[in-house]
């Protein structure tokens, strides 16, 4: 009699046991269903991978608040725009202000920045100098043959006090608006991909901070002159774009919340030693 009621307590143990085990993985799997219903993926335009250790910080820490960066990469910057406006990704982070701008006049498209990223100063940079001041009568500067960097080239080289361009050519002169180069200096247009390249066969070269870093030039050490990073130059800072209807999102303003951090601006620190700097310390948020 005694080991029947042995029998039944263990048994009555052995299935509370298991009913508790039961119930604990149901709530287990009821609480990882919940969480994957939670996260939000957000599909990121990015041109190229240059950005994406940056962004690699911010993604592990969204991941935190259940949102997933899905990056999408494109090969040129006309693409991102596109596939923006067509819905075919959530947002974009690799454009200037101005490229943007023009883009969403010209084409209509409904976009909208909702926060500032970085800004990657222009720099002449030289091989046979090393002061501006060095720089020969009748030099030879490469400059980049894209209309909107031209001019934003032109007007490094007056900051610099090496040119005067008319004061209402705005932040696209052309090589047509030089109205004072007391050295006579002689311009080569070259991709601007190239201009690094160029140096070889130039006295000097403007050179776009990502393709500096790309021929083992350190901006802030082997630059002649950097571009001031000011509020003039706020058509260059790089944005987060998204479709004016998705503006509010909470979801896209915790990505930018979680882009505009001590952590990321370390980030960018660190993965470009110059060549892009904060964006959002200097000309605000957004």
């Amino acid at each position: 009699m005694q080991r029947k009621k042995r029998r039944q307590r263990r048994n009555w143990i052995i299935g509370i046991i298991i009913a508790l085990l039961v119930i604990a993985g149901l709530g287990n799997f009821a609480y990882q269903r919940h969480q994957q219903a939670e996260t939000k993926t957000v599909r990121l335009g990015l041109v190229g991978t240059d950005s994406q250790p940056v962004w690699d910080s911010v993604r592990a820490r969204l991941k935190k608040e259940h949102i997933n960066i899905k990056y999408v990469t494109f090969n040129d910057y006309v693409q991102p725009d596109v596939a923006l406006k067509e819905g075919k990704i959530d947002m974009h982070s690799c454009l200037t202000r101005y490229y943007f701008d023009s883009y969403n006049k010209n084409q209509h498209a409904h976009l909208i920045s909702i926060g500032n990223t970085v800004i990657s100063p222009l720099g002449i940079y030289s091989k046979k100098y090393k002061h501006l001041k060095d720089l020969p009568d009748g030099a030879t500067i490469a400059i980049p043959n894209e209309p909107t960097t031209l001019g934003r080239g032109l007007n490094l080289l007056q900051s610099a006090g090496l040119i005067k361009v008319k004061r209402n050519s705005g932040i696209k002169p052309s090589l047509n608006d030089i109205t004072a180069n007391p050295k006579n200096l002689k311009f080569k247009e070259v991709d601007p991909a190239e201009t690094a390249r160029a140096l070889s066969s130039v006295d000097a070269s403007i050179i776009n901070g990502n393709y500096a870093v790309a021929a083992n030039l350190q901006p802030k050490k082997d630059s002649l002159y950097l571009e001031p990073v000011n509020k003039k130059a706020k058509p260059y800072v790089n944005i987060i774009a998204v479709q004016a209807k998705d503006k509010n999102n909470p979801t896209y303003k915790k990505v930018v919340d979680a882009y505009q951090t001590e952590a990321t601006k370390q980030a960018i620190q660190k993965t470009y030693k110059g060549s892009q700097v904060a964006a959002w310390p200097i000309f605000g948020r957004n």
